[in-house]
């Protein structure tokens, strides 16, 4: 290329006139080159996913909500759902997740105690609810906690309290009722909320404690438990990502706490942040 240049230009000429011409020349390389002169696009951080470790209550909202944040211009959302305890361990261990979302803040808080994630992202993002759903059938649908005890309803399935928060406030609900030593016997335990849902959908569950924000999306009967009948299911996200990545990472946590974020939230049932809990069940 540069012996085809300097053709162009013979060493008789004036500095000038071959200033001129080596001007020209580079001009014309550029154009039969396909070289563009326009700059180019910076290819940043977001041309890579955003990977989001989120309890499984979210898998609904949190799709629409990452569908919304890279409609914005952001990196495209993947999502890694399950059980808050579950995920909680892998991010402690190492697994290299930009986000976590978790259902209860005291998960958020280990991982940021065991230095896997940055303490100063920490954010308040929703309150969670929980609901009774029944299989679809002929069976007769519950109208409280109490009514779990019934003979109808042989099978109850909740997430595994051991590790989910939801399982854990099914839990305490039913115990608030005094109903937990009838029902335990008949508990059949989802790996997460989301399993617990699927439990009731397919039939292999007459009844299952499950999200609101699950409960809503589906269109067997459900019925909302009042807020007081178990401890606030306070739910935070972290950012746990290293730069470049954890720029995208903030992003996202900034995206859910804005206005187009807590709108989607709101729509599947959360409480946000400086809300109150309003509707049946309160």
């Amino acid at each position: 290329m540069i012996e085809s240049v300097a053709y162009l230009f013979p060493m008789g000429r004036t500095p000038r006139s071959r200033l001129s011409a080596l001007t020209t020349a580079l001009v014309l390389v550029a154009s039969t080159s396909g070289v563009s002169c326009k700059p180019r696009a910076s290819s940043g951080a977001s041309s890579a996913p955003v990977t989001v470790a989120a309890a499984a209550d979210l898998a609904i909202a949190f799709k629409e909500v990452g569908e919304a944040f890279e409609n914005a211009g952001h990196a495209k959302p993947v999502f890694t759902f399950g059980s808050t305890g579950l995920l909680a361990k892998q991010v402690s261990e190492g697994a290299p997740y930009d986000v976590f979302a978790a259902a209860n803040i005291s998960f958020v808080d280990d991982v940021v105690k065991g230095g896997a994630c940055d303490g100063g992202t920490k954010s308040l993002y929703a309150q969670g609810r929980i609901a009774i759903i029944t299989r679809k059938g002929d069976i007769a649908p519950p109208t409280s906690l109490a009514d779990l005890a019934a003979p109808r309803f042989a099978r109850i399935a909740i997430a595994n309290p051991e590790h989910a928060p939801y399982g854990r406030a099914a839990e305490e609900a039913l115990t608030h009722d005094g109903v937990w030593a009838t029902v335990k016997p008949k508990l059949v335990y989802g790996e997460n909320v989301r399993q617990a849902l699927q439990f009731a959908q397919t039939g292999n569950a007459d009844a299952a404690i499950v999200a609101l924000s699950l409960a809503n999306m589906g269109d067997s009967p459900s019925v909302v438990i009042a807020a007081d009948k178990h401890k606030p299911i306070d739910q935070a996200l972290v950012v746990c990502g290293k730069e470049p990545r954890a720029s995208e990472g903030r992003a996202f946590v900034a995206f859910v706490a804005s206005p187009a974020g807590r709108t989607i939230m709101r729509r599947y049932g959360f409480t946000l942040p400086g809300e109150l809990a309003t509707g049946p069940g309160n």
